[in-house]
């Protein structure tokens, strides 16, 4: 990975935090990452503003969210891939840059529509910057200073998660949700130029999870596994957003039929492949396969309450949409204050007793929502509720981002963390398509309080169920990773401090 040197820039794995460089790198990585993180945490906030300026149903909400979801859970282990290949910081900028244009599309996107594909780009912008920084830390940084630069970078994107939501409202009510989306264009005119001028270029010279060598020895990337893997989310998104508007008509039916079937053909091209962008053998670690099922079960359940929480909040509860941010608060600050301490007991006691306490607590705290109605008090239904739920996820979060990286040999931990994080987005967008269909949501129902109110009293149970199912899973299969049969590291680990739930960047491949 050595990189030729040039005045003020030290070679890759060799710069240290108390360098000039080192300081440098810190602020490009945590700026790219934001970008990504203050996205995912502000456009909830302002799905309600951008419904009645739009003009659009329900459906279109969820399509705001969904695509980019999608494009991001189907190419980032490909985006992490290509880093490796051509460069990871050229693939990192090339990223901050397709974001920011792309952001800058959402906020001028004039429908609903425009909207909707802008968003689906900025996906693919965050699957390039996603593994992009934190993998430019692991490989530039001396191995000395390298944890500490890691929980660096994860502590200062925390406080970027944390005040997401802060900002997002006040954005809102401010000058408009568009402003949202601009946020993104000044935090990458800063970022760009500061990567190509102080962050060192790495590379990976062998051959990748993901990528196969040709003929020719050139390697060639699992483009093909990429777009199965995204095509089949997008279809099964699409039959489950569409069917409360058409109920079973030929084309809902036939979406869902035809992402099923592309879900089978993913499957078989992966199977089939010399060195496939999902190898499929990595699951014959039962702990692995576990934790991801229980990862599903958890994320689906935040994705899904965090989705109808931000809408309840403004238009059953009358919060404005600064009101409603602040008031999901403080489940990322319990989040960035204590994930550490959790992941050290967990390390302590093993995973199996936080990953089924955790779900539980925070299936407690969503059905504590059910309280928060009309004129809701703040510190007797909303606080409660948000602070249980986030104990829960202090809990559980660290252990279970931390048995990932453990259940499976060490050279293949980055591409654990890839499948895992891809696998808790992949539950978000299934969550916030499904959600309202079995809630009964009409497409306008965000447009009447009583109705709504209605609708989400139905979803926090079926929010908790997904916890409590993800809890039973995890008592029931979860075990030390030394007890894990398929199992056998070829050297310690270490585990890397966590960001905001579902905001859990890759690790270098």
């Amino acid at each position: 990975m050595a990189t030729h040197r040039r005045e003020g820039v030290e070679k890759a794995g060799e710069i240290r935090l108390k360098d000039t460089t080192g300081r440098w790198m810190i602020l490009t990585t945590v700026l790219g990452s934001s970008m990504a993180m203050l996205d995912s945490t502000v456009v909830n906030v302002a799905l309600p503003r951008i419904g009645r300026d739009l003009d659009t149903d329900l459906a279109a909400l969820q399509w705001t969210v969904n695509a980019y979801m999608i494009t991001l859970a189907g190419l980032i282990l490909l985006g992490g891939a290509l880093g490796d290949r051509f460069g990871r910081r050229r693939v990192f900028v090339i990223g901050v840059i397709w974001f920011a244009v792309a952001s800058l599309a959402c906020g001028l996107a004039p429908n609903d529509i425009v909207l909707i594909a802008a968003r689906a780009l900025q996906g693919v912008g965050g699957a390039l910057l996603t593994p992009g920084s934190l993998a430019l830390i692991q490989s530039g940084f001396h191995p000395d200073d390298r944890a500490k630069a890691v929980g660096l970078w994860s502590g200062l994107g925390g406080v970027g998660a944390a005040i997401g939501p802060f900002v997002g409202g006040w954005l809102v009510d401010g000058p408009g949700w568009r402003w949202v989306f601009f946020l993104n264009v000044p935090l990458a005119l800063v970022c760009v130029p500061v990567a190509l001028r102080h962050v060192p270029e790495s590379r990976d010279t062998s051959v990748p999870e993901g990528v196969r060598a040709g003929a020719d020895g050139r390697r060639r990337f699992d483009v093909l596994g990429a777009v199965l893997g995204a095509l089949a989310l997008a279809v099964v998104t699409y039959a489950l957003i569409e069917a409360p508007n058409d109920g079973a008509s030929p084309v809902v039916i036939g979406a869902a039929v035809a992402g099923v079937v592309l879900g089978v053909v993913f499957v078989r091209v992966e199977r089939r492949r010399t060195d496939p962008m999902l190898p499929l053998s990595i699951f014959s670690s039962r702990l692995f396969t576990s934790v991801n099922l229980v990862t599903f079960c958890v994320y689906a359940a935040l994705g899904g309450f965090m989705f109808l929480a931000a809408i309840q909040l403004q238009v059953v509860a009358g919060y404005s949409a600064l009101g409603a941010g602040t008031a999901l608060l403080p489940t990322t600050l319990l989040m960035l204050l204590f994930s550490a301490k959790s992941g050290e007991l967990g390390q302590r006691i093993g995973p199996r007793i936080p990953l089924t306490v955790g779900p539980l607590i925070a299936a407690a705290g969503m059905l504590l929502m059910l309280r928060v109605g009309p004129g809701a008090s703040y510190l007797t239904d909303v606080l409660p509720a948000v602070a249980l739920l986030g104990v829960g996820l202090v809990t559980m979060v660290a252990p279970l981002t931390a048995t990932v990286l453990a259940s499976v040999d060490a050279g293949k931990a980055g591409l654990a963390s890839g499948i895992n994080n891809a696998a808790a987005r992949a539950a978000g967008l299934v969550a916030v398509a499904a959600l309202p269909l079995l809630a009964r949501m009409t497409p306008e129902a965000y447009r009447s309080a009583p109705e709504f109110e209605a609708a989400f009293r139905r979803a926090m149970p079926m929010c908790a169920g997904l916890l409590v199912a993800g809890a039973a899973l995890a008592w029931w299969q979860v075990r030390r990773p030394a007890d894990d049969p398929a199992l056998k590291r070829s050297e310690p680990r270490t585990s890397c401090a966590v960001g905001a739930p579902g905001l859990e960047p890759e690790p270098d491949r």
